[in-house]
């Protein structure tokens, strides 16, 4: 099979990085990205999963309980407009 050459841009921090991991494994940056290359070819797909959000960490998500929590009391002032929300803030 004939070769083909293949220039990608990365910055320098990342590919230091990456050929210390690649090397820790035995391997070079060419045999690593042909590996993701054939492996995505193989299986049709990025072989990674790609997300767009990440989970939300329990800070958020107690943070989001609580808003939920306050948006279900009766007792806690609601407001219909930004203004109406300054002029009980006096601002």
């Amino acid at each position: 099979m004939a070769n083909a050459n293949l220039s990608i841009r990365v910055d320098k921090k990342t590919k230091e990085k990456a050929n210390e991991l690649f090397n820790k494994f035995g391997l070079t940056m060419t045999t690593a990205v042909n590996m993701f290359l054939k492996t995505a070819i193989r299986e049709n797909r990025i072989p990674f999963e790609l997300k767009l959000e990440e989970e939300p960490n329990e800070i958020t998500l107690e943070a989001m309980r609580e808003a939920d929590r306050i948006a279900r009391d009766d007792s806690v002032k609601g407001y219909d407009s930004i203004e109406e929300l300054r002029e009980a803030l006096g601002v």
